[in-house]
């Protein structure tokens, strides 16, 4: 016993050390930003954070406007939305020096003098990337993760780390060094995870560009939740070398970095910085596709698939407005709209993405939490994998008439054998071929999906694990998906969500309409999905949409 409190008094001691670096940081943010308007009264913050980034780009470029001008606006403003919502991790210090560094470069990079914030998993030399866990604070990266090391090439300036759910493997963003995240439209509401530091200070004004990673949807959640745009590209476009994975090594869900912004051409100006030759010469795995700028900026007519439900999970009345508001505008712009209908939704949930992320019983997962001071919203998912088998398969038959998804996840979390993993990884091959053979036949372009929203009260998603239906179908298929926010919860939407029953009418169904209530005036937004590979048509139906 008194060996155990000595070492629960020392996890305590390093989570005080983190939260203070933290405090340190907003502190210096402060400094920095204040001994910047003193020594330049004469700078207009307000006219530099209301400019796009496309634009802000030219014009730090073209040098009418000054690097340093730019930086301390995104510092001061980025210390006021980390004060009202908790997003940010970590100050870089060294982002100053770079400053000075790119003011004697040339103005060549396309991502010339931009301050980019980057989610707290992806390697920045010296600095933490904790997941959440406290067995992760006091080990900094060796070196910068090649996504970094690209943008840093391209003259942007990464200035601050931002929070993520502990473990990456939840929707909602907190964890017990750095406490909850807020987002930024409405207090009460999460930011959405896992990239939800990044989807606080980019929908608050913060930061005008982040990174961010997505296993299943944590780069759409938070952009959809938070009123910006996010893209999940196909899982080997970007470099994932030197990103640390919430489960390390699994292949069956294909993971992938990406970039968020208050816009879609933000994100196509970043796609464009990263696909050059230093991300395919800094890492050789990387299929050398420069950005197709003639695809992104082609204007014929698209031919796209649309559905409205994915049967698994009862979409809010919003979300469905939003589908047929779009689908219509798409259709008075000359487009073609196919319906598509979804199979097996249940399936693939269970089948490929819980025991595709589990396929060795959970254990690599649970093993993680191993000397953790607490285990957040993971605890009873991780004492159900840590069951005894006998005890697995009693829960499953006893939930399985009452709650039917519980006793599936339940049985999605038994360990597997080799061979059942092999047969695994075919199933889902071959699930990818059935479905690309079912949007070849319809002749489609692109595919206009629901995404979840509004955001949720902070809590809910911790409590709704399986809304993920409508994101996570796009990581085990390795499709690239993006989201757009495209209309706002009206008082007629929160009237209709009266009649909410949900596909399965279970403690879940019951708990999604409690978990929407009360978003009047939260944005809603559209999935926008393109084959494997094709980014930029994919990105180019976003700007459409976003346009529209």
């Amino acid at each position: 016993l008194l060996l155990r409190w000595r070492q629960r008094r020392a996890l305590w001691r390093k989570v005080a050390a983190a939260q203070e670096r933290q405090e340190r940081s907003l502190v210096r943010m402060e400094a920095a930003a204040q001994r910047f308007r003193e020594q330049n009264p004469s700078v207009n913050p307000v006219s530099i954070l209301t400019l796009p980034l496309p634009e802000l780009s030219k014009k730090l470029r073209d040098g009418s406007l000054p690097p340093d001008h730019v930086f301390y606006a995104y510092v001061g403003k980025a210390l006021q939305i980390a004060t009202e919502t908790n997003c940010i991790t970590e100050f870089l210090q060294e982002s100053e020096s770079q400053l000075r560094k790119v003011k004697q470069m040339e103005k060549q990079g396309l991502l010339y003098g931009v301050p980019i914030s980057i989610k707290d998993s992806i390697n920045c030399q010296g600095h933490d990337s904790t997941l959440g866990f406290i067995k992760q604070i006091h080990k900094p990266a060796a070196e910068d993760s090649v996504v970094v090391q690209v943008l840093k090439r391209q003259g942007a300036i990464p200035f601050v780390k931002t929070n993520v759910p502990q473990s990456l493997i939840s929707y909602d963003c907190n964890n017990l060094i750095f406490g909850q995240t807020r987002n930024p439209l409405l207090f009460t509401r999460s930011p959405g995870g896992s990239s939800g530091g990044e989807g606080a200070l980019i929908g608050g004004g913060g930061s005008i560009l982040g990174l961010g990673t997505d296993l299943g949807g944590s780069l759409r959640f938070p952009a959809a939740f938070c009123g910006i745009c996010a893209i999940k590209p196909t899982g080997n476009r970007l470099s994932k070398r030197g990103v640390m994975a919430g489960i390390a090594g699994q292949k069956a869900v294909a993971a992938a970095v990406g970039p968020m912004a208050k816009d879609v051409e933000s994100l196509a100006l970043c796609m464009k910085a990263l696909l050059c030759e230093d991300m395919f010469s800094l890492d050789s795995t990387v299929p050398p596709l420069p950005f197709n700028e003639e695809v992104y900026s082609s204007t014929k007519p698209l031919r796209i698939g649309y559905y409205e439900t994915d049967f698994f999970t009862m979409p809010s009345p919003a979300m469905r407005r939003a589908v047929r508001e779009t689908k219509q505008l798409l259709e008075e712009a000359g487009h073609t709209l196919v319906p598509f209908e979804l199979k097996n939704v249940d399936h693939v949930v269970f089948n490929y993405c819980v025991r595709g992320l589990f396929t060795d019983g959970a254990r690599s997962f649970v093993k993680q939490f191993k000397g953790e001071l607490e285990k957040g919203s993971a605890t009873l998912f991780v004492w159900v994998a840590k069951a005894p088998c006998w005890l697995k398969t009693l829960l499953r038959w006893i939930s399985k008439p009452l709650v039917p998804r519980f006793s599936s996840i339940v049985r999605s979390l038994e360990e597997n054998t080799v061979d059942k993993v092999w047969n695994l990884h075919q199933e889902i091959e071959d699930f990818r071929h059935q479905f690309i053979a079912q949007w070849n036949k319809l002749n489609l372009d692109v595919l206009l999906c629901p995404m979840l929203g509004p955001a949720l009260g902070i809590g809910y998603p911790a409590k709704l694990s399986v809304a993920i239906s409508y994101t996570m179908l796009y990581n085990v298929l390795d499709f690239p998906a993006g989201v757009v926010p495209v209309t706002l919860v009206t008082d007629e939407d929160e009237e209709q969500l009266k009649g909410y029953k949900g596909y399965y009418r279970d403690w879940w169904d019951r708990t999604l309409p409690k978990a929407f209530r009360g978003g009047v005036g939260l944005p809603v937004a559209v999935q926008c999905v393109a084959l494997p590979w094709q980014e930029e048509l994919c990105l180019r139906f976003m700007k459409e949409v976003e346009t529209l």
